[in-house]
């Protein structure tokens, strides 16, 4: 469905609306550390929560109205898919017709193809099953990236990397763990850009502390802000 960044703002009081999914696909928490993101972001976005229960329901006329979708962290990735499945096609066509797409953690997995919305140039793996990963388990806990040249910690827990195919398009890897593997990546699709990320840039230090992990000095949503602005800076006006 034909969709543009003048329409979303007009049917949003002017802003750019932004959707995040909350519901059976997502873990308590999750989206609302997306939201809180996405509010203090420099676009003035109007956002809101989509999903089963909310006054929002993610479907194909919903999506026409936005400028961004949001898909935050949550269960496995066979489980969540199952519940989204119905609504891959409208997600692959808002995207496809100039919408931006994020993923964080569970986000980034249902980006790929296996399953997923098929939205890369490419398809996604455990990092913790490849070669020298740290750490290596399903559990909570902390990981290093390079992020543009600097390195991080954040919150971690059983995301993706992002296994690239350059013959199928062009990528930008933002960001990589310890091992080389991508962590956060850019990509465009048809119209649209996508922006997905492994680990958990968005977690607020109580994520930490809950976890009984220390919070990182530098913790702050300021990588999730800039893989926000790679997205929305190269959405089609109008």
């Amino acid at each position: 469905m034909a969709h543009s960044a003048a329409d979303a703002r007009a049917l949003s009081g002017g802003r750019r609306l932004a959707l995040v999914y909350r519901g059976p696909a997502s873990t308590p928490g999750c989206p609302e550390a997306v939201a809180e993101a996405l509010l203090r972001s420099r676009w003035g976005l109007d956002v809101r929560y989509v999903g089963p229960g909310e006054a929002l329901p993610l479907s194909p006329e919903t999506l026409a109205r936005a400028t961004l979708f949001a898909q935050p962290g949550g269960g496995t990735l066979k489980k969540a898919y199952r519940r989204l499945r119905r609504n891959a096609p409208a997600i692959r066509e808002f995207v496809s017709s100039g919408g931006g797409y994020l993923g964080f953690c569970l986000g980034g997995y249902l980006a790929g193809e296996t399953p997923g919305f098929g939205l890369l140039p490419g398809d996604t793996d455990r990092f913790i099953s490849s070669p020298g990963a740290r750490p290596d388990h399903a559990r909570d806990g902390l990981v290093t990236l390079d992020w543009n040249g600097r390195p991080r910690q954040m919150f971690f827990q059983d995301g993706p990397w992002f296994d690239l195919d350059a013959t199928r398009g062009p990528a930008d890897v933002l960001a990589t763990y310890a091992n080389g593997l991508p962590a956060a990546v850019t990509a465009p699709f048809v119209r649209g850009m996508v922006g997905v990320v492994g680990p958990h840039p968005e977690a607020p230090p109580g994520w930490y502390i809950d976890s009984g992990l220390p919070v990182p000095h530098d913790v702050t949503a300021d990588l999730t802000q800039d893989l926000l602005d790679r997205v929305l800076a190269r959405l089609p006006v109008g």
